[in-house]
């Protein structure tokens, strides 16, 4: 059986939730879905765009003549936050009226799961704001390269993706010296890729990365856990971080979309907490250079520390910091940077810890240290299972040359008729 051949795989009931979020009726629905690949009809228009550098939020709302105050100066620290995670390059779509002159709809996603949704209320003619799931086809795909120079420009070259580069070669997490490849050497990737309204979105999923090295092959396999593993099951190690609140207990996890009990909406939880009576020591996660220490709204008392490999980590609710830490200073692993508080939003003494990689976060718990554990009984035999499958499909596609499929372009301007 060979899995990664382009089938698709879609989110349950993605109609009704995309009515629901777009608030569309159904057959204008069908019409979106149908002939947002086709370019001649009439009707509203949806522009997609991509997010500026350096381009603010309350700069957007003013570019377009949206109102500051029930977009961004009404809403709750938390969403004014919000919109701050806006990343540059982010395709962002804009619903326009028949004749161009009143924006109905705006999208502009936040992580990989959420996104802001400005939209005009019918009955008021307010214009409101609103965090809500993306909802995504995930297809598994796979490609067969010959290698020109490195690994990663290779990908570049052959693919147009900076993405698939970074996630080829985040996968084996530094456990393989490049430097070694040569010209001809060959390499495999099997992936997943997420596609939104018609166009690939977010990082993709590395399910499974070769690389043959004058003849020998290195593979590693993303596991079950969440954890890449090399064909003995050892587990792939890459930058480490310590726990920053070492004994402490997780109160809560890292979630890119979760519908908050009291708020009664849609937020994402970008970080891990650690639970831990105030006062408790804190302690820099990495080697790296503090970018900030201060008061930020509902984070409370917050230090950001940025390290290598373009990781950067976050430490909020702070009781206070310890003497001598402020921007611009070097820290080692392990330094003590500040003590556990419930400054800013916080129902209790705890630290609020986030890891971000080229500005958006990610689980820290994914590359927290922790004590490896070696994987025995029914953990190694589904990893073995595993490992045996993607295998045979790496096989597959090394014997038949599978060549990268480029998307067809889907045009910037996308029309569907409006029903009346």
């Amino acid at each position: 059986m060979r899995l990664y051949q382009s089938k698709t795989h879609t989110k349950p009931n993605f109609a009704r939730v995309l009515k629901k979020y777009l608030r569309l009726d159904y057959n204008m629905l069908r019409f979106f879905i149908i002939l947002l690949f086709s370019t001649a009809l009439f009707g509203a228009e949806v522009t997609q765009y991509h997010w500026e550098k350096d381009k603010s939020y309350l700069a957007f709302l003013q570019e377009e003549k949206l109102p500051l105050k029930p977009l961004y100066y009404n809403l709750d620290r938390d969403d004014q936050f919000l919109t701050k995670d806006i990343f540059t390059g982010v395709p962002y779509q804009i619903l326009r009226s028949d004749d161009g002159a009143t924006i109905e709809q705006v999208l502009i996603p936040l992580t990989d799961e959420l996104q802001i949704h400005i939209y005009k209320d019918k009955k008021t003619q307010q214009y409101k704001f609103e965090a809500i799931p993306i909802e995504s086809i995930i297809k598994k795909e796979a490609f067969y390269l010959e290698i020109v120079s490195s690994p990663s420009y290779t990908i570049v070259k052959k693919t147009g993706s900076k993405r698939l580069a970074r996630a080829f070669e985040s996968s084996f997490r530094k456990s393989l010296n490049f430097k070694n490849v040569r010209k001809n050497d060959r390499m495999v990737m099997l992936y997943d890729q997420a596609y939104r309204l018609g166009n690939s979105f977010a990082m993709p999923i590395a399910r499974a990365s070769m690389l043959e090295i004058r003849g020998k092959k290195h593979t590693v396999y993303l596991n079950h856990d969440g954890y890449y593993y090399d064909k003995r099951g050892a587990r792939v190690q890459g930058f480490l971080l310590k726990a920053p609140v070492p004994g402490a207990r997780i109160s809560s996890y890292f979630s890119k979309r979760r519908f908050h009990p009291i708020l009664k909406k849609w937020k994402a939880h970008n970080g891990v907490d650690y639970a831990a009576r105030r006062g408790t020591p804190i302690h820099a996660a990495g080697n790296g250079k503090i970018i900030f220490a201060g008061r930020a709204g509902s984070y409370g008392n917050l230090i950001k520390i940025r390290h290598s490999g373009a990781y950067e980590t976050r430490y909020a609710h702070m009781k206070s910091f310890r003497k001598g830490i402020r921007r611009g200073k070097y820290v080692k692993q392990g330094d003590i940077i500040g003590y556990v508080g419930t400054t800013g939003r916080s129902t209790g003494p705890h630290l609020h810890f986030e890891l971000r990689k080229y500005g958006k976060p990610i689980n820290p718990l994914k590359v927290v240290k922790v004590t490896t554990k070696k994987l025995y009984g029914t953990p190694r035999r589904e990893f073995l299972d595993l490992r045996d499958f993607y295998d045979e499909n790496i096989d597959f596609h090394l014997k038949n040359k599978t060549k990268f499929k480029r998307k067809p372009h889907i045009d910037r301007v996308c029309y569907f008729q409006k029903i009346k």
